[in-house]
């Protein structure tokens, strides 16, 4: 679970990271134009003539989605603390496995600073074992897929991300769509955002960030998208909704959330 933060509102320039070819005219962007941590931009909602529904959502998946073997499961793998992990591991070795930069056997022969060897396959069966959503979010995700928004992940991860989706199929929710593995790039890089914008083809408000990790955040509203720290999935669910984001349920919507555990659990 992600550590709740207490956020003071900090204000940063939008101008010079965001490219004119995203910026929306009606914003009045000015040379002193700044945004709090929580985006007081107003949000996009209406439909294209695509008919695609606004906003976009945009998802951060350890600690915001799924839990992060990483804190919790790989120290006691290896026979440490975490503290002696985080001393021992090579400093640069899984960012460049996130970056797609190397692969995962190159990442075996570089993960720790003296290059001992270590059971590679047992090592992604602990991180298989101690992946699962976090509480309550599964349920805010289909509440979210009931009512048609777009979502997509926005994460830095390695290939393991597909263990991840072997194990809870989140793609019965979102897709996988910003990886860094895939992207080359990871988050806070602005360049990163503004991939995301190209992609999706839409201005900078009319998507939503959320994301467990208070820097990350910080540099989307750099860009000019929403962002919304996660600190749990009921908070979540309050702050969507002061957004505008529409998770009403009705009679239904149980039986098909059930429905859907199911199938990812079949």
């Amino acid at each position: 679970m992600a550590v709740a933060l207490t956020v003071r509102a900090v204000h940063v320039p939008l101008k010079k990271f965001l490219p004119k070819s995203t910026r929306n005219n009606n914003l009045n962007y000015g040379k002193k134009k700044m945004m709090p941590i929580v985006s007081s931009f107003p949000i996009r909602t209406e439909q294209n003539v695509n008919n695609r529904k606004l906003p976009i959502l945009l998802f951060d998946i350890m600690d915001t989605i799924v839990r992060d073997p990483f804190y919790h499961d790989v120290a006691p793998f290896f026979g440490m603390s975490f503290e002696k992990l985080i001393e021992s591991k090579h400093p640069t070795a899984w960012i460049e496995f996130e970056e797609g930069r190397v692969d995962e056997m190159e990442l075996a022969g570089k993960f720790f600073k003296d290059k001992r060897s270590f059971d590679l396959e047992g090592l992604k069966n602990c991180m298989r074992r101690g992946y699962s959503y976090i509480d309550g979010i599964e349920e805010l995700l289909c509440n979210l897929k009931e009512n048609n928004y777009e979502m997509h992940a926005f994460t830095n991860y390695p290939v393991w991300y597909r263990l991840i989706e072997e194990k809870l199929n989140i793609s019965t929710y979102l897709s996988w769509t910003f990886c860094s593995c895939m992207i080359g790039k990871r988050k806070p890089d602005p360049d990163f955002y503004l991939e995301v914008i190209r992609h999706l083809k839409v201005e900078p408000t009319s998507c939503i960030f959320i994301d467990d990790r208070l820097r990350n955040v910080k540099a989307a509203i750099e860009i000019g998208i929403n962002g919304l720290q996660f600190k749990n999935a009921k908070l979540l669910r309050q702050d969507l909704s002061k957004m505008g984001v529409d998770i009403s349920t009705d009679d239904g919507d149980t039986n098909h959330q059930s429905e859907l555990k199911e199938e990812n659990t079949s």
